[in-house]
């Protein structure tokens, strides 16, 4: 009779052996590794009310019509804030990275669209462009975006975007304005999205603020293009 009950228990040994193997095999081959998310900064476009005097061209002024062109150079971003990997805080001074959330591009060259959406329908200028177009203008505007994180440092976490802006007449070179434009929004869940979220809430706040700044400097350069006197053909 034994010489029976061998084989089966070679076989059982077998795949016994086979089985182990497998699960050795399966434990030595790498984790697949997560597909990392993307996302946008697509906050939308300011439109500040006709009403609002500094929104648009003066009719108070004779000639009201000869409104500045801006050209809007490319932003900049501060060091650590120039790459598409999504920072976030829990103690002062330490930036850390989420893992497999990330911009899809960076916040700077996601920016550069933002502006001239924000700033076109104040219909202070007579034209809004980006200088990669190869165009001039009368003003200039310079951005660099020095902050732009997740704090989770309180709760809820909130984020903060923070936008330095001069506005530089292209003639004289004379700074017109210079501000630190800064927005800190509460995330709706603590979480890569929720950031994203409050993100481009802070980003909206932060462009209707730059849209009014940029509209006051046009009414200054307006102000004093038209106090220039004119001299005649006959001076």
């Amino acid at each position: 009779m034994m010489h029976r009950s061998v084989p089966r228990f070679l076989q059982f040994g077998t795949l016994v052996l086979l089985l182990t193997l497998i699960s050795s095999c399966s434990r030595l081959m790498p984790k697949p590794v997560p597909q990392p998310t993307y996302y946008t900064l697509d906050a939308a476009s300011t439109r500040l009310r006709s009403s609002d005097p500094r929104a648009a061209v003066s009719h108070d002024v004779p000639n009201a019509g000869s409104s500045p062109t801006l050209v809007i150079n490319p932003p900049r971003a501060a060091s650590g804030f120039d790459s598409q990997r999504m920072i976030y805080v829990r103690q002062a001074h330490q930036l850390e990275y989420f893992a497999h959330n990330q911009w899809i591009d960076t916040p700077a060259r996601m920016l550069a669209p933002l502006l001239v959406a924000s700033i076109e329908p104040s219909e202070a200028f007579d034209a809004v462009l980006l200088s990669t177009t190869g165009a001039s203008g009368d003003l200039r505007l310079d951005t660099e975006i020095l902050r732009l994180q997740q704090d989770f440092s309180s709760n809820p976490s909130k984020v903060r975007f923070t936008l330095r802006a001069y506005l530089v007449d292209a003639t004289t070179r004379r700074v017109l304005a210079r501000r630190d434009l800064d927005a800190s929004v509460a995330a709706a869940s603590d979480d890569p999205y929720g950031g994203v979220v409050a993100a481009n809430a802070a980003v909206q706040s932060v462009l209707e603020q730059l849209a009014t700044l940029c509209s006051e400097a046009a009414a200054g350069w307006r102000s004093a293009y038209h106090a220039i006197p004119k001299t005649s053909p006959e001076d």
